[in-house]
């Protein structure tokens, strides 16, 4: 079937209320269908979910420390255990890679690049780190922690998932895994950083980044709290 012309821009969905992690899969699977025909713009979706753990693909089952504390979710993406609950922001991106080179090495150092430039706005100097998934900030003293998760999976050269920043979630939920199956260093938050920012500001923050680093505009299809 050949590609129908759809408008150059991505769109944005912005959710208010918490969403069930299963229909937030749902929706994307449809999505990326949609946009491997040209039959829907590319998408970014910013969003919370209750509380609850994903296990990706490389999970192993002593990752998962207290497994009645919250459901626990398969998932098709890459990486290991991760939790998701309110206060962290999660920012689903899913984006036609066979416009973009058809390089998913490439496309996960873009979705690094945009936590840490998001996260540049507000002061916080966030990095990358040989060997360990995700966007880390050093505490001092040798001490690391972990301030957003990085998970993708690609169909039909359409990426999906993306990336979950800890603004002010509980922490202590983290606890029930081993998050990412690092042992050895600990999680942190916008908020335990000493950053006072709402939710909006943090959006603002990725959608800038966002379009800077992608060179694509965003445009508002479905209107959150933005």
């Amino acid at each position: 079937m050949p590609k129908k012309l759809i408008e150059k821009f991505v769109e944005l969905r912005v959710s208010g209320a918490l969403e069930p992690y299963q229909e937030a899969v749902a929706f994307m699977e449809r999505r990326v269908g949609e946009i491997h025909i040209g039959a829907a713009p590319e998408t970014l979706w910013l969003l919370e979910h209750p509380p609850l753990y994903t296990a990706g693909t490389s999970a192993a089952d002593g990752e998962l420390l207290d497994p009645g504390r919250f459901p626990v979710f398969q998932t098709g993406r890459g990486g290991r255990y991760t939790y998701h609950g309110p206060g962290q922001r999660v920012a689903y991106v899913m984006l036609d890679l066979s416009k973009r080179g058809n390089d998913v090495r490439a496309f996960v150092h873009s979705l690094e690049d945009l936590v840490i430039a998001a996260l540049d706005q507000f002061g916080v100097k966030a990095e990358t780190r040989a060997g360990r998934i995700g966007i880390w900030v050093d505490r001092g003293q040798g001490r690391e922690e972990k301030v957003a998760a990085i998970g993708i999976r690609v169909r039909r050269w359409v990426a999906y998932h993306g990336v979950a920043i800890n603004v002010d979630p509980d922490l202590s939920h983290f606890s029930g895994i081993t998050p990412c199956g690092i042992s050895n260093h600990g999680v942190t938050s916008l908020k335990a950083l000493g950053v006072a920012c709402a939710m909006e500001d943090v959006d603002r923050a990725l959608i800038s980044s966002f379009e800077d680093i992608f060179k694509t505009p965003i445009k508002i299809a479905l209107k959150g709290k933005l």
